[in-house]
């Protein structure tokens, strides 16, 4: 039964509730791999991340790395970390190539992956991220290899305060007698210490399953995606919205994923010129932002 005393305790919820505005859950920063902007970069960093940071970019994944001089784009590390600043910009990741120690010495490895964590310390990076695998090393034993140095240098960064992820390409689904190379890598490395770079691009290309069938295997340890499209006819890279890659499928399963950071990628195929890509690709995210 309805009491005067319950109607008005219902108002005056009612009321309190309309005067709270309707928050849109939060987008995440746009990313950029500096990998689209190579070209560039190597002409003149400066400039190239003033335009990339006009165009709205909050966040860029760097590429390449100096083990000798610890620096970044033919700079120290610490020139390179004031740059960013400059243009309020962050970087979250890099990719270094630990991928030329899948035959050395474990020892090499480690040295090597000092150099890293001490430059991803400088630029402020919660990540070193392993980019690549040599052909050579495009076996299920050489993914085996690659899985058991991924959790070594996963402990090496856990005690620097740092995570170790891994990025695919499509050689990671080559069919192997029932087996591919991808299961490995997820399967035999510690989540705690080895997190997963998705490549939206190659699994629509390369991948018997979906992005969506691979955040339920594995949820949570997506930490990072490369948002790239796929051309429809030479299904090659293309601007965000102009190829096949069914990002209204992905997106909204940002957080079954794990998802902290996303990066825009191009690595060739421009429409005109990289800055022209990057730019229509910007105006796509901020049509069709990731929210948290």
């Amino acid at each position: 039964m309805m009491t005067r005393r319950r109607f008005l305790h219902d108002a005056a919820l009612g009321s309190a509730a309309a005067l709270v505005p309707f928050q849109q859950p939060r987008a995440y920063k746009m990313g950029l791999q500096l990998f689209t902007m190579r070209a560039a970069m190597s002409k003149d960093a400066a400039g190239t991340l003033k335009r990339v940071a006009s165009l709205g970019y909050e966040e860029v994944e760097t590429y390449g790395f100096d083990p000798q001089g610890m620096g970044y784009y033919g700079m120290p590390a610490k020139a390179f970390a004031q740059l960013l600043r400059d243009n309020n910009l962050t970087t979250p990741t890099g990719h270094y190539d630990l991928n030329k120690f899948v035959t050395t010495s474990e020892d090499d490895l480690k040295r090597y992956m000092d150099r890293c964590i001490e430059g991803a310390h400088v630029l402020g990076q919660a990540y070193v991220t392993w980019p690549y695998v040599d052909p050579d090393s495009r076996t299920l034993e050489g993914f085996r290899t690659i899985a058991h140095r991924l959790n070594l240098i996963g402990q090496q960064a856990k005690a620097a305060k740092l995570l170790v992820a891994y990025h695919h390409h499509d050689f990671e689904f080559v069919d192997h007698n029932g087996q591919i190379g991808y299961d490995i890598v997820t399967k035999q490395t510690d989540p705690a210490l080895v997190k997963l770079q998705m490549d939206l691009y190659w699994i629509a290309r390369a991948s018997p399953i979906s992005a969506v069938e691979w955040f339920k295997r594995q949820p949570g340890r997506f930490v990072m995606w490369h948002v790239k499209d796929m051309h429809k006819v030479s299904r090659d890279y293309t601007e965000l919205g102009n190829g096949t890659v069914d990002f209204a499928a992905i997106f909204p399963h940002a957080k079954l994923a794990g998802l902290q950071h996303y990066f825009v990628e191009q690595g060739g195929n421009f429409a005109s010129d990289p800055f022209r890509s990057i730019t229509d690709s910007a105006e796509y995210m901020k049509r069709n932002p990731i929210r948290r």
